[in-house]
């Protein structure tokens, strides 16, 4: 499935296994494994433009939600500003939430407080040129050699 695809690919990005499947093993691995989910979600759903990208629908959610600052610090070069589970629950739909919630076997407000953690690391890392790519997510992963 896409979501524990990214999942595994995330793992890589953010330092950790990403390889345990749906279980949550380390904090790394099981935030890229809810993140995942969460991204494969916005890809197949109506969350983004680009079907094939939705990293940039994810962050228009957040602008939209009133994080502009927040999201546009990971984008940059600057330090990353922290979200909060709340500020990630209140951004995206709920549906989106239930379903990456379920898929990790968890509440919707812990996988809230999961990609609340991961989710600036995770975008500071699939920017490394400063600006949200145009490309698919998974090649954009590939490229950084994660």
């Amino acid at each position: 499935m896409a979501g524990n695809d990214l999942g595994s690919l995330l793992g890589g990005l953010l330092g950790g296994g990403g390889q345990s499947g749906g279980q949550s093993g380390g904090q790394a691995g099981g935030g890229a494994n809810i993140l995942g989910s969460l991204l494969g979600a916005l890809m197949g759903g109506k969350g983004t433009a680009d079907g094939s990208n939705p990293l940039g629908g994810l962050m228009d959610m957040l602008t939209r939600s009133g994080l502009a600052d927040q999201a546009q610090s990971w984008v940059g070069n600057g330090q990353n500003q922290p979200v909060t589970g709340r500020q990630v629950a209140q951004a995206l739909p709920d549906d989106t939430l239930q379903k990456v919630a379920q898929d990790a076997g968890v509440s919707p407000q812990q996988a809230a407080d999961e990609i609340a953690q991961v989710l600036p690391s995770a975008v500071d890392k699939l920017t490394p040129q400063g600006q949200v790519p145009s490309g698919s997510l998974e090649d954009l992963i590939r490229q950084q050699q994660l």
